[in-house]
C-alpha cells in the first residue's frame, strides 16, 4: 500500500494541484465531473468532502476518480497533518457545490472538518461554486457572506438560473461542470502568473451582441454581431473575481458561469438594462453593437407588397447615445467606461474622434467586416486611452483582447476597501 501511494505522488509531481472541496448538496454529483475534466486535463485533483457530501456521494466513487484516499476529518492519518498540509500545497481549491452553510463557515473562519480547516490555510487562489434554492441564495446572510468572501479575494461565481430540487425553478442551480472547469482554469493561469483576482470586490457590468430595430412583427434592422467578445470579457471579469451583470442583445451563446445575464432586444431595452445595471457598477463595457438608428414608424402589421408598386422609402430616427450617455452621467466616483469602435476604413483616425467624441477612459478600436471579427474566434484591436495612451493587440483569441481590456481598466480604478 505504501509503494503505491509513493507511485502516485510521484506521477503527480509536476502537475497543478488542485483540491476539489465538495459540501452537502443534492448538486455534489455534478462534482464527479468537475473531478474527471480536472484529472484528464493534467491536474492533481484530491476531494475533500464533508460528512454531510458523502450522503449524496460515496468516498468510493471520489477516490476511483481521483486516484487520492478521501477523508473529511482532521483525525484521520493525523501524522500527516491534513488539515495544514493539503490547504499549504494546493495550486486551486475549488468548492463545488457550496452551500449556504458551507459559505457561512468559510466567511467567519470556522473550522470544524478537514474542508474548512484546508479553506483557512489555502494561500492559492480559492473558488466557490454555490448552489441552494433561491430564497437561501438571495437571504441577507448568504449574500454577506458572499460579500465578505469576494472582499477577501476569494471568487464566488454567480449560480445559474434554472431547475432546481422538486418543483422550482430560479437562480441557485450549480452552473454547467464544463463551465466551472473554465473558471478553475482561468484561476490557475492567474494564480500562476502571481495577479490573483484583482477584481474581486467589483462589480462590473458588459454589454455583448447586437441590437434588432423592429420594423414590424416579422422584420428587423439588424447586424452581424454575435457577442463572442463580450462573452468573453464577461467570463474573463468573473474569472478575476468580479460580480459581473451581463447585457445581452440577441446573442444565441450559453450563459457563462458565475455571471448574471439580462437579456435585451432593442437599443432602448439595452439603454435600459445598462443604466440601471451602471448605477451600482465600477466599472462599464460596452461591447455591444448598438444600432445608431430605428425605424420611424413601426407597423404593427406585416409589411405587404403592393402589386409592383416599389415599397415606401424607410424614415429612420436616431437612436439615443448610450456611452456618451454613460461617459458624461457616471453614477459612481472613479467609474471606469470603455466602448467599442468597429470601423471599416480609417480605423484609428475614426477611433481618436469617436474616443474624444464619446468621452470615455478607454475605446477598443478594430476593422470589421462581412468576413472579419463577426462571429470569429479571433479579434485583433488598438485600446486607446483618454490619456493619449495606445495599447495595440495582436490577431489572437478573444479572451487575450478580454484579458488586456480588464487590466487597462485595472490599473485604472481606484483603490478597493479590502478586510
Amino acid at each position: 500500500m505504501t509503494q503505491q501511494r509513493d507511485e502516485g505522488q510521484a506521477a503527480a509531481a509536476g502537475k497543478p494541484k488542485v483540491v476539489l472541496g465538495v459540501s452537502g448538496g443534492i448538486a455534489a454529483y455534478k462534482a464527479c465531473e468537475l473531478a474527471r475534466r480536472l484529472t484528464e486535463s493534467g491536474h492533481d485533483v484530491r476531494a475533500v468532502p464533508t460528512e454531510s457530501a458523502l450522503h449524496f456521494v460515496g468516498a468510493a466513487t471520489w477516490s476511483a476518480l481521483t486516484g487520492h484516499p478521501v477523508a473529511t476529518e482532521v483525525w484521520e492519518s493525523v501524522h500527516e497533518v491534513p488539515h495544514v498540509r493539503i490547504g499549504q500545497s494546493a495550486d486551486l481549491v475549488v468548492v463545488a457545490p457550496a452551500t449556504a452553510d458551507l459559505l457561512a463557515k468559510a466567511a467567519h473562519g470556522l473550522a470544524d472538518d478537514l474542508l474548512t480547516n484546508t479553506l483557512l490555510t489555502a494561500r492559492c487562489p480559492v473558488v466557490f461554486a454555490p448552489a441552494m434554492h433561491t430564497e437561501m441564495w438571495e437571504h441577507p446572510a448568504t449574500q454577506e457572506n458572499v460579500a465578505t468572501l469576494r472582499r477577501r479575494g476569494a471568487l464566488v461565481i454567480e449560480p445559474a438560473v434554472g431547475r432546481l430540487t422538486g418543483k422550482d425553478t430560479g437562480k441557485g442551480r450549480l452552473p454547467d461542470p464544463d463551465a466551472i472547469f473554465d473558471v478553475c482554469r482561468r484561476a490557475l493561469l492567474r494564480g500562476a502568473a502571481g495577479s490573483g483576482a484583482d477584481l474581486a470586490g467589483r462589480h462590473v457590468v458588459v454589454s455583448a451582441g447586437g441590437t434588432r430595430e423592429p420594423l414590424d412583427p416579422v422584420r428587423f434592422l439588424g447586424n452581424r454581431s454575435s457577442g463572442k467578445q463580450g462573452y468573453a470579457l464577461a467570463r474573463t471579469a468573473a474569472a478575476r473575481g468580479a460580480r459581473v451583470t451581463l447585457v445581452s442583445a440577441n446573442s444565441a451563446l450559453p450563459d457563462p458561469a458565475g455571471v448574471d445575464v439580462v437579456r435585451v432586444g432593442s437599443t432602448l431595452e439595452l439603454r435600459e438594462a445598462v443604466t440601471k445595471a451602471a448605477a451600482e457598477a465600477d466599472a462599464v463595457v460596452m461591447a455591444a453593437a448598438v444600432a445608431d438608428f430605428r425605424p420611424a414608424v413601426y407597423a404593427t402589421g406585416k409589411i405587404k407588397k403592393k402589386d409592383d408598386r416599389e415599397p415606401e422609402p424607410l424614415a429612420l430616427v436616431r437612436n439615443p447615445d448610450i456611452l456618451a450617455e454613460l461617459s458624461a452621467s457616471r453614477p459612481r466616483s472613479g467609474q471606469v467606461v470603455v466602448g467599442f469602435a468597429a470601423e471599416t476604413d480609417d480605423v484609428l483616425p475614426h477611433g481618436r474622434a469617436k474616443l474624444a467624441a464619446k468621452g470615455c477612459d478607454l475605446l477598443v478600436v478594430n476593422e470589421v467586416g462581412e468576413s472579419k471579427t463577426f462571429g470569429s474566434e479571433e479579434n485583433e484591436a488598438v485600446v486607446l486611452g483618454a490619456d493619449g495612451s495606445e495599447t495595440p493587440v495582436p490577431y489572437g483569441p478573444k479572451e487575450t483582447l478580454a484579458e488586456t481590456v480588464w487590466d487597462l481598466i485595472a490599473e485604472r480604478l481606484p483603490a478597493a476597501p479590502r478586510e
